[in-house]
């Protein structure tokens, strides 16, 4: 039963198990352990060849289950450089190859940016990676069951994801990994999952992951497409209602469900207890670290002011997500925001 899991999960996001060099899907408990894994197995595997530590690239707007581990490694010894991203939040892949050194080891950024919902370059930013021979993981928690994913077709080495995000149990997801792609385990004990996640595997859980995976897949298109016409409304009609507002990313391809706006003169933690109020959900930058006093490093990295940046709100639409929902959604903001 875990295999089959296994297996559909790796047939729904284009990986290969059944090639004479088969890709590998490992179970973890979740994207934040599935990005660990990623960034410090492959650069620590680095090192056991008998390098000293090199050099690695992050994105400018990663999430924090990715700067974690990045920071690990600065502890360390590592190299680190940021690759910068556009006003409209989408990463500048010409400068990759520019940040390249001899000893870079791993390039990581993330799919769909987890606060403007923007989708980034990531093929072309995985040709620079496979032109260089440097690996690509990238954390895929925010787009993975949203939109279509092909792992082979974009060229990824790594590939994180979560399947909370996508409507399936919290508490598992998995890292998919390209076949000769090495990791050094970052756990040990046991030889489950060829040593590389140690412990016993939940087949309920890995069930559940790849239950959630292929009924989010079944409707992916229709529901895309009534998010992101609902998104439109909601953004339509809040900038008519309130004209000084802005949207962060709005030029950019965006996932279907996240709207990023900023709320000019506003304390977006004072807006966030008054909406509250309302019943009305939303979080200063990303959910997981929405209780950080810091303003949002990604809105920062695309030029934002800091003003603006603590003026700034995150929402999200769901599945099941009505219109009649949004709209009284939209007259309770007004009434806050007005």
């Amino acid at each position: 039963m875990l295999e089959e899991a296994r297996r559909g999960v790796a047939e729904i996001l284009g990986a290969d198990l059944d090639s004479k060099q088969p890709d590998r899907v490992i179970f973890t408990s979740g994207g934040t352990e599935a990005n660990n894994l990623a960034i410090l197995g492959i650069v620590h595997n680095a090192m056991s060849r008998g390098d000293s530590p090199g050099h690695v690239v992050i994105s400018s707007i990663e999430h924090s289950s990715v700067v974690g581990p990045i920071e690990q490694l600065m502890d360390e010894g590592w190299d680190v450089d940021a690759l910068p991203a556009a006003s409209d939040g989408r990463l500048r892949h010409e400068f990759l190859a520019g940040l390249f050194q001899k000893d870079t080891r791993l390039v990581t950024t993330t799919m769909a940016n987890h606060e403007t919902g923007v989708l980034q370059p990531i093929a072309e930013l995985a040709a620079v990676c496979n032109k260089a021979r440097v690996p690509l993981h990238t954390d895929a928690v925010q787009m993975a069951g949203k939109l279509p994913i092909d792992f082979h077709a974009l060229g990824l080495a790594a590939m994180s994801i979560s399947a909370h995000k996508f409507g399936g149990p919290p508490g598992v997801g998995a890292l998919v990994l390209r076949h000769g792609e090495e990791l050094i385990p970052q756990q040990f004990g046991g030889e489950q999952q060829d040593g590389l996640r140690p412990g016993t595997e939940s087949v309920a859980l890995a069930r559940g992951l790849w239950t959630a995976m292929r009924l989010a897949q079944e409707e992916q298109a229709d529901c895309a497409d009534r998010l992101n016409s609902l998104r439109c409304h909601f953004e339509t009609e809040l900038r008519g209602k309130l004209t000084n507002i802005e949207i962060h990313g709005s030029t950019a391809p965006r996932l279907p469900q996240t709207a990023s706006i900023a709320f000019p003169g506003r304390d977006a933690r004072e807006l966030v207890k008054l909406l509250d109020d309302v019943g009305i959900a939303c979080s200063v930058g990303s959910a997981c670290t929405s209780g950080s006093d810091e303003p949002s490093p990604t809105l920062l990295a695309m030029g934002v002011s800091t003003e603006l940046a603590r003026a700034s709100l995150r929402f999200s639409l769901g599945r099941t997500t009505s219109r009649r929902e949004v709209d009284m959604a939209i007259e309770r903001i007004v009434g806050v925001c007005g």
